[in-house]
């Protein structure tokens, strides 16, 4: 009788090795990029998202950036000054706290921190953050920008969205084939902190609230062999 692929079995120790491969690499590549680049600037990041953090690796590629375990990348760079890789490098270690990745790169430090202090990328919400502004639509026919534009600049919302609106916790209703509310509905507030319906109706009605940005921290200089916090330098 054949085996049932139902109870196939998977071992922890091969997961566990993967997971190990992986760290060991990111390990070694971090070191490697530390030999090779003038700088390393640690980063933080508002709003995640991979479509543009590719954008940014595109644009510094003749640099790398690494996203991954912070223990890890810290434990490559070196936490104390017996085990740093670099002389002093235990010190920009300091910073690898929180949701930050690291950049290795030649470029000049004011040419970096130049172009990070105007990139930012706008886009939809996610749940757990908290509103940038009020949004409301009005009473009457729903429109597919919920009245952010005239409506003769817009059209009405599909019939056939009307029972996913009000799943979404809109108090819509079908009439004469058109999605109507009785009275303005607020989908959020200023500061309020989103939920799920709340950004997917957000995301509807193209309303975008996040913004994708890149602080960065601080740098080490391979040349002096200093660490320099950025916001230190800013005041």
């Amino acid at each position: 009788m054949p085996k049932s692929k139902r109870a196939k079995v998977v071992h922890l120790s091969k997961t566990d090795k993967k997971g190990k491969e992986l760290s060991q690499k990111l390990f070694t590549n971090v070191r490697e990029a530390a030999d090779s680049y003038q700088y390393i600037f640690v980063f933080s990041v508002e709003n995640m998202r991979n479509t543009y953090l590719k954008e940014v690796r595109t644009e510094f590629a003749d640099s790398r950036i690494f996203f991954g375990k912070t223990k890890v990348m810290a434990k490559a760079l070196g936490q104390s000054p017996s085990d740093e890789h670099l002389p002093n490098l235990s010190s920009l270690t300091l910073h690898l706290t929180g949701n930050v990745g690291l950049l290795f790169t030649s470029r000049e430090p004011a040419t970096v921190l130049s172009y990070f202090s105007v990139y930012s990328q706008t886009g939809y919400a996610r749940a757990g953050i908290p509103a940038t502004q009020t949004f409301t639509i009005p009473a009457g026919v729903v429109y597919s920008r919920g009245g952010e534009l005239a409506p003769e600049d817009d059209v009405p919302l599909p019939h056939s969205l009307e029972v996913t609106v009000r799943k979404w916790g809109m108090p819509t209703k079908l009439s004469k084939g058109k999605v109507m509310l009785d009275s303005d509905y607020t989908v959020c507030k200023d500061g309020e902190i989103l939920n799920s319906h709340q950004t997917a109706l957000l995301k509807l009605f193209g309303v975008a609230m996040a913004e994708f940005k890149i602080d960065m921290k601080a740098y080490y200089s391979a040349a002096t062999q200093e660490v320099t916090e950025v916001n230190a330098m800013e005041e």
